[in-house]
């Protein structure tokens, strides 16, 4: 029997994944996961190229001497867009940025809109800028970056720069060829499907895989084809996983597609382009629960391949290494911050009563001053039906004992001026300590969309060759409220039981 997996130390985290019936069939995306790209030398790519083109549509020569900032584009800039509020994502005024490649394009979008607004040369409108006869919209930015970094994907020269200069740019692991043959070895069998033509995979896979012997020392060198049983290039997901389009092969010495749709079975050996889920995964006689799919891609390949095509999913958040240095290095600060938050709580709950009890006895001096006022009122009345000098030497006296009842309910006032301005520094401290909670539980929201949809993730996949095959990966019980805050030792006292178990 397989272990039960609860957190990998080595950063695997689970979702519940039971022990497939036959040896599942591993997939691996060409884009991030057999390869990775070296952070922040491709955005800084990317980024200048996207420049380029923006030039040559017309923007001024002067945005060349923007420098890309890896550091900017930040996702708690969002709440300063939006404070107080949650994001309703309208497509017509939000556009989600999130992969690797939407980063330099934040940042130059940022760029663009404060080199425009602090330009002498433009003049500040309600929804963008005005130069003479010349307007732009901030939305026409937005939209003139998105064209210009796709552009600079599917036309442009960042595949051929790519390409020039592999070493700068992509990451090697010598441990690749090993994990794949031993993926093999232990029965299952792999498939790769990329967005990239096959020329542009052809390369990028030959570098990955040029290493002085095979899957192990003294092995002979293999071309990658050979670790994979089926290779599927120009899928265009996520349409893969819906509509799809037309399957057919690639010719490898030219890279051209070969007349007619693929029809057939798939051929070791032999490379295919684009296709469709429901038909691919006919082809090779697997179920939805077999394949085991990895991919970077919360949308594209992660939600879209569980959903439609039912595939076991393994997502790669790179990112995972910096999370789990900050958690372990920093481990004090979340003991202070957990601190905070309980000495927080004792001070709103004793400032609450606090001011429960004031107000109950202000409210008690108040009645008393209140009482005091009517009896004068009786008394003037009975004063002035009697004699007018008597009258008037009385009003005298009680015009004095007013005055010191108004300088009473002055000085309440000033009081209560004081707690009040008391009570509202502590509401803004509240508010603010409230605000970061909920920063706080966007972020988590964001991180259920990985367990819920993700049945495994790691900073790589290459995690896994240090786990047997036939391990089984378990996600940790999730406790509601009511059972996290009850430990198992206490005993509760029931008249009638809800359910009888007998």
């Amino acid at each position: 029997m397989p272990s039960l997996h609860k957190l990998s130390l080595l950063g695997i985290g689970s979702a519940n994944l039971p022990t497939p019936s036959q040896p599942p069939i591993y997939s691996e995306k060409s884009r991030l996961q057999s390869r990775q790209y070296k952070s922040p030398q491709y955005e800084t790519l990317g980024f200048n190229l996207t420049k380029e083109r923006l030039i040559e549509k017309g923007y001024p020569t002067e945005i060349l001497e923007f420098e890309y900032d890896p550091s900017f584009p930040v996702s708690s800039q969002v709440y300063e867009l939006y404070p107080n509020k949650f994001l309703t994502l309208d497509e017509s005024r939000v556009y989600v940025l999130n992969t690797l490649f939407n980063l330099p394009e934040t940042y130059l979008i940022a760029c663009l809109i404060d080199f425009f607004t602090n330009s002498p040369q433009y003049t500040r409108e309600k929804t963008g800028v005005r130069c003479g006869d010349l307007a732009m919209s901030f939305k026409s930015i937005f939209q003139d970056v998105r064209n210009a970094v796709d552009f600079v994907h599917i036309h442009g020269d960042l595949k051929k720069k790519t390409t020039e200069n592999l070493e700068l740019y992509l990451k090697k692991d010598e441990r690749l060829p090993m994990f794949l043959s031993r993926i093999t070895e232990s029965g299952a069998k792999l498939f790769l499907l990329t967005n990239s033509e096959f020329n542009f995979t052809d390369k990028i896979m030959n570098y990955l895989f040029d290493i002085p012997h095979g899957a192990k020392p003294g092995e002979p060198h293999r071309n990658w084809k050979t670790y994979f049983g089926w290779i599927v290039v120009d899928a265009k997901k996520p349409l893969f996983f819906g509509e799809g389009t037309t399957l057919r092969q690639v010719d490898t010495r030219t890279g051209a597609l070969k007349m007619g749709h693929h029809v057939g079975p798939l051929h070791e050996g032999l490379v295919y382009s684009g296709g469709s889920c429901d038909v691919f995964t006919e082809l090779i006689s697997a179920k939805g629960k077999d394949v085991l799919y990895i991919g970077d891609h919360i949308f594209g390949d992660i939600l879209k391949s569980k959903k439609i095509g039912g595939w076991r999913t393994f997502l790669i958040v790179p990112e995972l290494v910096q999370e789990l240095h900050v958690w372990t290095d920093k481990c004090q600060l979340f003991a202070q911050l957990q601190n905070l938050d309980v000495q927080l709580g004792d001070m709103y709950n004793g400032w609450r009563t606090f001011l429960i009890v004031r107000e109950l006895h202000v409210w008690t001096d108040k009645c008393q001053l209140f009482a005091q006022l009517q009896n004068l009122d009786v008394q003037l009345g009975d004063m002035y039906n009697g004699w007018r000098t008597f009258l008037i030497v009385r009003e005298l006296h009680v015009w004095t004992d007013k005055c010191q009842l108004f300088a009473q309910l002055q000085n309440l006032d000033v009081q209560l001026g004081d707690m009040y301005n008391g009570w509202r520094t502590f509401l803004i401290v509240r508010e603010l300590h409230v605000w970061t909670d909920k920063c706080q539980l966007f972020a988590q929201l964001q991180n259920l969309d990985v367990v819920r949809y993700a049945d495994l993730y790691a900073a790589s996949f290459l995690n896994l060759m240090y786990y047997p095959f036939c391990y089984m990966f378990r996600a940790p019980a999730m406790l509601m409220p009511h059972e996290s805050t009850v430990a198992h030792e206490q005993r509760f006292t029931v008249d009638t039981p809800t359910i009888d178990r007998a």
